[in-house]
Formats: C-alpha cells, sequence, structure tokens
C-alpha cells in the first residue's frame, strides 16, 4: 500500500496540473485500502479504473512487464531508485524504436468462452 500511494503521489506530482488522471488497475486489495480512498478524495484528479477479475486483455500488459523484466532487470544491479527508473526508460524508448504491437490471437467469442470453462471448472472444485 505505501508502495501504491508513493507511486500515486509521484505521477499526480509529475503530471501538469490540467491533467486528470485516469490509472487502470487490478481488483488487488491495496488498491482499495483505506489509506489510498483517503487520498484519492483529497486529489479529485486521480481516478482508478478497476478492471474485471479474469480480464485477458491484462495479459499483454503483464506480457509486456515479462519483457522488461526479462531483457532488462533481472540480471541487473540498481544501487538506487534513479538506477532502475533510467533502466526501465532505456527499455520503453529502445522497445519504442523498434515498436511491435502486441496483437490478440483469439476472437471475443473464444476469450468468452475460454473464461465460462474456467469458471465451470472452478465451480466444479470442492473446497478442502
Amino acid at each position: 500500500m505505501l508502495i501504491l500511494l508513493g507511486f500515486l503521489k509521484t505521477v499526480e506530482k509529475q503530471t501538469p496540473k490540467e491533467q486528470d488522471l485516469h490509472l487502470i488497475v487490478d481488483n488487488y486489495a491495496t488498491h482499495k485500502h483505506e489509506n489510498v480512498k483517503r487520498w484519492l478524495k483529497r486529489n479529485k484528479r486521480v481516478h482508478l479504473h478497476f478492471i474485471p477479475t479474469s480480464s485477458s486483455w491484462l495479459n499483454l500488459v503483464e506480457r509486456f512487464f515479462g519483457l522488461l523484466t526479462e531483457k532488462q532487470l533481472r540480471r541487473g544491479v540498481f544501487t538506487s531508485v534513479k538506477e532502475l527508473e533510467t533502466a526501465i526508460v532505456k527499455f520503453i524508448e529502445t522497445h519504442n524504436e523498434a515498436k511491435k504491437a502486441f496483437v490478440w490471437t483469439k476472437s471475443a467469442e473464444e476469450i468468452l468462452l475460454k473464461v465460462e470453462r474456467a469458471r465451470q471448472a472452478l465451480s466444479n472444485q470442492q473446497s478442502i
């Protein structure tokens, strides 16, 4: 929760005051913590949008972070937050020079069928 608040404060501070901030987040409990709610009430231009549980499009975002971790961060040694931020920005800039879009390989119908199968499988499991 402290990391999230630090992130929110940094982004809010670095964004021009005339712009609203719309952040897409998952349903992780940290995003709904009372301290976060209080901070958001005081900072009206910051809006959190919660994705639905099992949102498959998030896989594309997670894949990007996986590439960042694999190609830039995993074997790196960072002695400060500034060094880490510099490495992340460098990766994004390099990635954007030869950008390649993440492409859906499934139709919406195929994804929804898979979600329904997963729901059925979960509902058929017995609790231990």
